[in-house]
């Protein structure tokens, strides 16, 4: 069960795939009703992202949040490892291997992004722009 508190924020167990977050995200975007299609999808894209990148890359999502601010919505997914995120040079990979692009996508969509080391792994922020 998903519950918003009094700061329009979802809390909620951590997802078990990318897809699981995207429809977590789709019940808070529709709770915070966007007024901008393109933003919500954006939105989706960069969750969907974090937690792809956390569960092939990083350990598993140890932790998931979303939060709306005044313009804006922040998304919160926490991992199990320290590492920060890398930038995978896409020239430099085998044409086979899918990758490379997820890191750079979420830092594009998000007017901020921040990590920051946590007991256990790291958080992961990022907030993107988000009328409604």
């Amino acid at each position: 069960m998903h519950y918003f508190d009094e700061e329009d924020s979802l809390l909620d167990g951590s997802p078990r795939t990318a897809e699981h977050a995207r429809d977590m995200t789709r019940g808070f975007l529709s709770a915070v009703a966007p007024k901008d299609s393109a933003e919500a999808e954006a939105v989706l894209i960069v969750v969907s992202e974090l937690v792809t990148n956390a569960l092939v890359h990083a350990g598993g999502v140890t932790g998931f949040q979303l939060r709306a601010g005044p313009g804006t919505v922040t998304v919160c997914v926490q991992d199990a490892s320290p590492d920060p995120p890398r930038p995978r040079r896409t020239e430099d990979t085998e044409s086979w291997r899918p990758g490379g692009f997820g890191w750079p996508l979420v830092q594009e969509l998000s007017v901020k992004v921040h990590v920051s080391a946590e007991a256990g792994g790291k958080a992961i922020r990022a907030v993107l722009p988000l009328s409604h």
